[in-house]
């Protein structure tokens, strides 16, 4: 086998399995073992790839409320108030965006009491302007990553 596009390959071999082994994704792509361990190397050196960590099913632990809050701010504020939304263990998401907002971000909660309270706590910042929240109803598609293209 060439190695033409064998990072990609790699990449959506682990996006399908990210638990597998060396052995099973050289199988998988018809190429060695160390080509994959030094490719996966690679990958990583370069920050393609950031870690390998589990998908988790929050509304399965009980963080069934999920809140996205648009934040206008204080112009030369926004580095510190996104830094320090990103403190927060509860913030799954946070954006720096064009529009109306300077930040959006995204949290779950256990329910809307604790919510209203981390976003009360928010609010106290002087730095945030105004906030708008939103509940979400319902999560069509949440965490989800896609396949990379491959030229045949």
């Amino acid at each position: 086998m060439t190695y033409e596009n064998l990072d990609a390959k790699l990449v959506n071999a682990l996006l399908g399995d990210g638990r597998a082994s060396l052995r099973s994704l050289a199988e998988e792509l018809d190429v060695s073992v160390t080509t994959v361990s030094n490719h996966l190397k690679d990958l990583e050196s370069q920050g393609v790839i950031d870690g390998y960590t589990p998908k988790i099913d929050y509304d399965e632990l009980g963080y069934d409320v999920t809140a996205i809050l648009q934040l206008k701010v204080e112009g030369d504020a926004l580095p510190d108030v996104t830094e320090s939304l990103r403190g927060h263990d509860q913030m799954i998401s946070v954006y720096e965006v064009t529009g109306d907002y300077d930040i959006i971000a995204v949290g779950k909660f256990s329910d809307t009491d604790g919510m209203n309270s981390h976003i009360k706590t928010l609010l106290n910042d002087p730095d945030i302007k105004e906030s708008n929240t939103s509940v979400v109803l319902n999560a069509a598609t949440e965490h989800e990553q896609f396949e990379l293209d491959i030229d045949d």
